[in-house]
């Protein structure tokens, strides 16, 4: 029993997975701001697509 108390601490002052949680928060952090940047500008983006493919749809090849 003394053997899993000492185990416990010993994970619980060890510092290994700090960097690892840290650049985690990050990447978490910049999918965030990703997702709403996109949120902001899809209707915008949606609408330039469909001017392009219109565009290239009606476009005639040169002979």
């Amino acid at each position: 029993m003394m053997y899993l108390f000492n185990v416990l601490t010993h994970m619980i002052k060890s510092k290994k997975g700090q960097g690892m949680v840290e650049y985690g928060l990050i990447i978490g952090l910049i999918a965030i701001v990703v997702i709403v940047a996109l949120r902001a500008l899809g209707v915008n983006l949606g609408n330039i697509f469909n001017t392009i493919s219109e565009a290239v749809g009606t476009a005639v090849p040169e002979e």
